[in-house]
C-alpha cells in the first residue's frame, strides 16, 4: 500500500459524565501496520530457471494486488512453481484465494500481518481477546505504570439505552475514579509521613508501588487499549469466534470494526464474511469458509 496512503480506522468519541470522568461507548480501531510486499528481487530466482518455462514473465502481471493479497498469493505460488504462462495470473486472485480458503489451506494466509490498535475497550474485553495466543501479539496498557490520569472507562451495550443503567453507571465510574485518585493521595501522604508502606526508594518506583496498589479499585469496565497483531488465519479465527452470535456482546462490537477495517485493507482475505441480523436486534458475522 502506498505510503502517502492513510491506513483506515474506525474512530470512538470520548465522552464525560457530570462530574468530568472520560468513558467511551464504543471500540475504536486503527490499523497502523499491513504488510509491504516487493516481489521484484524475485527476478534472480526466476531467471535461474530454464527460459522455456517463461517464469521471468511472472514479474510483468499488469494487475496491481494488495501487498497482502500479493504476498499470500506469491507464497502459494511458490509451493507449485506457479510462475509461467499457465499460472492464476492477478486478475484472478479473488477466485485463486478464495480456493486456498476452499481447500483449507490457512498457513498461506499466515505470511500476512496487520497491525492493529484497539481502544474503547473493557478491561473485561481485553482478557477474553488476548487469549488469542497462535499467530498474535499483544501489547497493552498496563494500570502499574500509567497513571491515573489517563484514566477512562467503557460504558457496556446494554447501559446506552436505559437512562436509570446509564446513570448507575456514570455514578459509578465517578466513585471508582475518585476512589482511585483519593487511596493514591493517601499512599503517598503515608509514604512522604516515613510510613515506608511501599519500600520504594526512587521516585518513579515509589509511583509504581503506588499504582499497583490503587489499580485494585478499578472495575472491569476500566478502558485498556492495546496494540494487537496478527496474521490474516489468526484474525479470521478471531473474528468468526468472536462475531458468532454465541460471542458476548462487547467483543463482538469490536469483532465488527476489526472485520470492516481488515476488508478495506485486503478484501480478498476477509472479504468473504457477511453481517446478518439475530433475533435481539444485534449483528454477527458468517463466513462459508470457516476455520480455513
Amino acid at each position: 500500500m502506498p505510503t502517502e496512503t492513510r491506513l483506515p480506522a474506525i474512530d470512538a468519541s470520548v465522552l464525560h459524565t457530570d462530574g468530568g470522568t472520560p468513558y467511551l461507548r464504543e471500540p475504536g480501531v486503527v490499523v497502523l501496520a499491513v504488510p509491504a510486499t516487493d516481489i521484484r528481487g524475485m527476478a534472480v530466482f526466476l531467471d535461474g530457471y530454464d527460459p522455456a518455462l517463461g517464469f521471468p514473465a511472472y514479474l510483468e502481471d499488469p494487475t496491481v494486488l494488495p501487498p497482502a493479497e500479493q504476498l499470500c498469493k506469491t507464497a502459494g505460488q511458490v509451493c507449485y512453481a506457479s510462475f509461467g504462462p499457465k499460472r492464476t495470473w492477478n486478475v484472478d486472485a479473488g477466485r485463486y484465494i478464495a480456493n486456498i480458503k476452499a481447500s483449507g489451506h490457512g498457513s498461506v494466509l499466515e505470511h500476512a500481518t496487520f497491525s492493529l490498535l484497539c481502544y474503547g475497550v473493557s478491561r473485561s474485553l481485553t482478557h477474553e481477546l488476548v487469549r488469542h495466543r497462535a499467530g498474535t501479539a499483544a501489547s497493552q496498557l498496563s494500570q502499574r505504570y500509567v497513571s491515573g490520569r489517563v484514566l477512562r472507562f467503557v460504558e457496556r451495550p446494554e447501559y446506552r439505552d436505559d437512562p436509570e443503567l446509564h446513570r448507575l453507571f456514570c455514578a459509578r465510574i465517578d466513585a471508582a475514579a475518585e476512589a482511585y485518585a483519593r487511596l493514591t493521595e493517601m499512599l503517598l501522604d503515608r509514604q512522604r509521613a516515613g510510613q515506608q508502606l511501599l519500600g520504594a526508594e526512587e521516585r518513579t518506583d515509589l509511583r509504581k508501588k503506588v499504582q499497583q496498589c490503587s489499580r485494585s479499585l478499578l472495575p472491569n469496565e476500566t478502558e485498556a487499549p492495546l496494540v494487537m497483531t496478527a496474521n490474516a488465519r489468526a484474525w479470521r479465527h478471531i473474528i468468526e469466534m468472536r462475531a458468532s452470535p454465541h460471542a458476548e456482546l462487547e467483543i463482538r462490537e469490536l469483532a465488527f470494526r476489526i472485520y470492516r477495517v481488515l476488508c478495506e485493507v485486503a478484501p480478498l482475505l476477509f472479504g468473504d464474511y457477511a453481517e446478518y441480523r439475530l433475533p435481539d436486534g444485534t449483528r454477527a458475522l458468517e463466513t462459508p469458509h470457516p476455520k480455513v
